[in-house]
């Protein structure tokens, strides 16, 4: 029989891991991150100002983990990133950097 080896969730020399999706999630520090989130704030601010506080939201827990040496609410931020995605129009800048963040964060 083969043999199947999980680490940290990641399958193989493939690098798949839950779901089939594939976990790069290396070489994105915390101040890249909180870059996109502070990005997709004032993007929103013009595209979707209704969605604003999601955005914040997000920038919150990424700002509050890296002051506090907390680690960040993915729960919080999943459900902000699905009501960002939810509501902004396909193809805009906005859902473009809510999926950056999502991919980064592995969500």
């Amino acid at each position: 029989m083969g043999s199947n080896y999980h680490i940290n969730n990641v399958n193989g020399p493939a690098i798949f891991g839950d779901n089939g999706r594939m976990e790069i999630n290396n070489g994105t520090d915390a101040a890249t991150l909180l870059r996109l989130a502070d990005q997709l704030v004032e993007r929103l601010r013009v595209e979707s100002p209704a969605l604003v506080p999601q955005a914040q939201v997000i920038q919150g827990e990424l700002a509050g983990s890296g002051q506090d040496g907390r680690t960040a609410d993915r729960g919080r931020i999943r459900a902000a990133l699905e009501t960002i995605g939810i509501g902004v129009a396909a193809g805009s800048g906005g859902l473009a950097l809510a999926q950056e963040i999502g991919r980064v964060l592995g969500l």
